[in-house]
């Protein structure tokens, strides 16, 4: 897999371990509401969707104004409230500095709001890696294959040329929508049935089978 030029990241439960993090705070979020909060394996669903979508998903009888509320209180408890840590994944530094020794593009296409995105990546010291990156508050959500649609746009990158990798089937989808390769990791949110099911060139188990996937030559799919 050594042909790729850009390399797509998923955020959440890719590279950061965060995702308990994110459903405490959505089961925070409803019982401050009122409402009825949703179970643990059924708020980690969600999770690589808009907060928006995800809220509606989760709540389909909320209208706008409720969901809006909503948004609000869970970006409340996220950032201030819980204190869960989110550290990178091990060897997700390692991968990353050793793509851009290898003069690969990086990017990340991620359900996280752009303040979000920019509040992890300043303390994770990890934005200088990246050349671009979409977020939920300025594209369409995935699955829609809008994010890395203008993502190969902004780098001039040919559809053949990017790979998406992520945990979750809402990245897989978007990857399969947008006709780029992909590649699943079961160490985040879903697991390999469900991710095989948008035929990934590979579904992977940790960062460091990544690692050797994208980086040695040795390896063939």
């Amino acid at each position: 897999m050594h042909h790729y030029k850009l390399v797509i990241f998923d955020w959440d439960g890719t590279l950061m371990d965060s995702v308990d993090r994110i459903v405490f705070s959505m089961q925070a979020s409803a019982i401050a509401l009122s409402l009825e909060p949703p179970c643990y394996q059924q708020a980690k669903q969600i999770i690589g969707l808009s907060l928006p979508k995800a809220i509606k998903t989760l709540f389909p009888s909320l209208h706008e104004a409720q969901i809006q509320q909503f948004t609000e209180q869970y970006k409340h408890q996220y950032v201030e409230v819980n204190t869960t840590p989110t550290p990178l994944f091990n060897d997700a530094l390692e991968l990353l500095v050793n793509l851009k020794k290898e003069n690969k593009l990086l990017a990340v296409a991620t359900g996280k709001a752009r303040a979000g995105l920019q509040r992890v990546w300043q303390a994770s010291d990890t934005e200088h890696f990246f050349h671009a990156s979409r977020c939920a508050d300025e594209s369409i959500s995935k699955p829609d294959p809008d994010m890395i649609n203008s993502l190969l746009k902004e780098l001039n990158i040919q559809k053949h040329e990017a790979v998406m990798i992520g945990d979750t089937s809402f990245d897989l989808e978007m990857a399969q929508r947008a006709g780029v390769d992909s590649i699943g990791v079961t160490y985040g949110v879903h697991d390999n049935e469900v991710l095989s099911k948008f035929q990934p060139r590979a579904i992977v188990d940790s960062l460091a089978e990544l690692h050797q996937l994208l980086l040695n030559t040795a390896v063939k799919l």
